[in-house]
């Protein structure tokens, strides 16, 4: 899916400007005087970044990058003003915004700085998928297989781990071998690094009273 640009001023005459100016740099342009409507109209699932006016009668663009977080959107967003000021730009710059350009706007620096926002969109939407991919991965998992998994990762031998779940070492490494190739790793380090990538699944804990704490990569042994 091609990436947008989502301009968004309540001065009609830049946004009819500043969106043909992108046009013409070959960017996908949508175009808003109004961040309610922006707001209703806001995919998402959509790739792309936020091109936004700092002081807006209805809205500032600060309150519309608070409500894009807490609504969970990850949409980078880049502020264009004539009126702000340098606390502003520390508070947008602190929320994750992209950039913080003056108008007039210097083409050459907006394509650059669209050209960023629409790369880290990007490795976001990128990061996310693989993410997802690992929760999947993780999810196919018998319940042994889980809690086997979660102590390898913390560096237990395959020794330990019977003693913990109180069944033979030969059974562990029946399930070791499963889940290893469920998750489509060789190693230890492999398997510690690939649930480094998702939080949600790397605080797994079989006993949190006491499981040791999850070993920096490469430490866990064999």
């Amino acid at each position: 899916m091609d990436s947008t640009v989502f301009v968004l001023d309540d001065d009609d005459s830049f946004v009819r400007a500043i969106s043909r100016l992108l046009r013409a740099d070959g960017f996908e342009v949508k175009c808003w005087t109004s961040a309610s409507d922006f707001l209703a109209d806001h995919d998402p699932q959509l790739p792309g970044c936020l091109l936004t006016d700092l002081l807006m009668p209805e809205m500032s663009g600060l309150e519309l990058q608070r409500r894009l977080l807490a609504l969970g959107s990850q949409l980078p967003v880049v502020f264009i003003t004539g009126r702000g000021d340098m606390s502003m730009a520390v508070e947008g710059m602190r929320a994750g915004a992209v950039s913080f350009l003056p108008k007039p706007v210097n083409r050459t620096k907006l394509i650059a700085v669209v050209n960023e926002a629409l790369a880290r969109d990007e490795g976001t939407r990128r990061a996310l998928g693989e993410q997802q991919r690992i929760r999947e991965l993780v999810a196919s998992l018998t319940p042994r297989e889980r809690q086997v998994l979660d102590l390898v990762a913390q560096g237990y031998r395959n020794k330990q781990i019977a003693a913990e779940l109180g069944t033979a070492e030969k059974t562990i490494k029946v399930h070791r071998g499963r889940l290893m190739h469920k998750l489509h790793v060789r190693s230890v380090a492999g398997l510690v690094q690939l649930l480094g990538l998702c939080e949600e699944v790397r605080v797994m804990r079989l006993d949190p009273v006491h499981a040791p704490a999850w070993p920096t990569p490469g430490t866990a042994s064999l």
